[in-house]
């Protein structure tokens, strides 16, 4: 216990918290039940594997600063408070959400004097993403030093938002959402434990099956849907009398309990990325359903239907191009419903051209063609533009040349003729070759016409 309070006369920043055992009386269920060793862990076992960093640091055989990125409910905490009892160091949490620099600093300075009495100090930052630059770059030193050992927790890829220099002198480990199995432990070890419901209770299997779809992985959305669904059977005195039937709690109660399971969505971090990218790739792979369960996910976790509406015309481009020219048009016309008529409304426009795209011819000629040209561009390859292609509107310009020579399309029955182009180094250079799908089948069979006029010498 010790180890999780400063002692008598050593200043405690305001914002600073402890993570000490649970009051049983008073404390949530979730709070209660939070593991206090190794052994009450569930889930993660691809970090805890012997040898592996992490269980050399619970086990207080190692010394690294640790990131914690995973979903909510994964054990970021726990693990935390873990790290710190074997290091036997004491123990300062911070919250992004409340914490500013001058914490940041006090709770360092504390560290500092500590650690000249030979004594670690293991300071928590949840949501450290949250921290601004200023804010993560003020942990840089101490981090570096180790006057402290940091547990940083985040639900975000601490790639897109921990500072680099911070991400380069912490280990980072991944924490990835409890299986059905894992949540199906967690409810029983809550069940049973002195320290959760002591056997008060029973669930009917129907019940813990939607506690499970309701839980999404994340082991304290479970036990606060559990505590939820069991609190009228508590608070009757007679539950869990030992001479009396254990209570069952069945699906009503649960239904109850709980409007609906929370979708597992955060629309500024990782599950942001993800959802968008499975989006994405489902209408490339023409999977519609697969489409619209991701969409679906999206409009009811509260996307902005603005970056729906945005990503769809990028992929109408990307990845469809002029295979279907009507796509981006779709596309179009679906963001300005969105920006007209609003949600909810707007979101059947973005369901219309998610099904078109995801059921339209595909190509990325359009994508390749800018890249190749790009890279041409990035090698050096732009030679001076041909003299009778610049701009001879002003005095003068005919005098040095420009617009000399050149030919106007128009003049020509078929509106094509020879001319040249593109700078002399880039002179039949093919940067978009048309597929065999949809629309670009005709262009497949047009485009070696047109290149082979425009290129015919005079």
């Amino acid at each position: 216990m010790d180890t999780l309070f400063d002692p008598p006369g050593d200043p405690v920043p305001s914002s600073s918290t402890t993570l000490g055992p649970p009051d049983a009386s008073s404390a949530p269920l979730a709070v209660r039940m939070r593991p206090q060793s190794l052994d009450d862990l569930i889930g993660q076992e691809h970090l805890l594997t012997p040898g592996s960093p992490l269980r050399r640091l619970i086990a207080g055989s190692g010394a690294a600063s640790v990131l914690l990125y995973g979903p909510p409910g994964t054990g970021k905490t726990t693990m935390a408070s873990l790290i710190s009892r074997a290091t036997g160091g004491r123990f300062e949490a911070l919250s992004a959400l409340s914490a500013g620099v001058k914490e940041v600093r006090a709770v360092i300075d504390v560290a500092r004097r500590r650690l000249i009495n030979g004594q670690q100090t293991v300071l928590f930052i949840d949501e450290v993403h949250r921290f601004s630059k200023t804010q993560q770059d003020a942990l840089l030193d101490a981090v570096e030093n180790r006057i402290v050992l940091l547990v940083a927790a985040t639900t975000e890829n601490p790639s897109f938002s921990v500072v680099a220099p911070l991400l380069s002198r912490s280990l980072v480990l991944r924490l990835q959402s409890l299986s059905d199995k894992d949540i199906r432990e967690v409810i029983a070890r809550a069940i049973a434990s002195p320290r959760g419901l002591n056997g008060a209770i029973s669930l009917s299997d129907e019940a813990l099956e939607h506690l499970v779809a309701v839980a999404g992985g994340d082991a304290r959305r479970a036990l606060t849907a559990l505590e939820a669904s069991t609190a009228p059977y508590l608070d009757d005195p007679a539950a869990g009398d030992p001479g009396g039937e254990v209570p069952v709690v069945g699906i009503a109660d649960v239904e109850q309990a709980i409007d609906r399971a929370a979708v597992r969505y955060d629309r500024d971090g990782d599950q942001h990325y993800d959802i968008t990218s499975a989006f994405i790739k489902s209408i490339r792979g023409s999977d519609v359903d697969a489409a619209l369960h991701y969409l679906a996910r999206m409009i009811t976790a509260g996307e902005d239907p603005r970056f729906i509406a945005r990503r769809l015309m990028i992929h109408a481009s990307e990845d469809v191009g002029l295979a279907d020219p009507m796509a981006l048009q779709t596309a179009v016309a679906a963001g300005q419903v969105v920006a007209l008529v609003g949600m909810p409304e707007a979101q059947l426009a973005l369901a219309q051209a998610t099904i078109h795209l995801a059921t339209a011819p595909k190509s990325g000629a359009v994508t390749a063609a800018l890249g190749a040209a790009m890279a041409d561009v990035a090698a050096g390859k732009s030679g001076a533009v041909p003299p009778h292609l610049r701009d001879g509107h002003y005095a003068g310009a005919r005098k040095l040349g420009n617009a000399v020579g050149y030919r106007y399309p128009h003049d020509d029955p078929d509106g094509v003729l020879p001319q040249q182009y593109p700078p002399d180094e880039l002179v039949g250079a093919d940067y978009y070759q048309p597929t065999e799908r949809g629309f670009e089948q005709q262009l497949a069979k047009r485009l070696p016409r047109l290149r082979a006029i425009v290129r015919r010498r005079r």
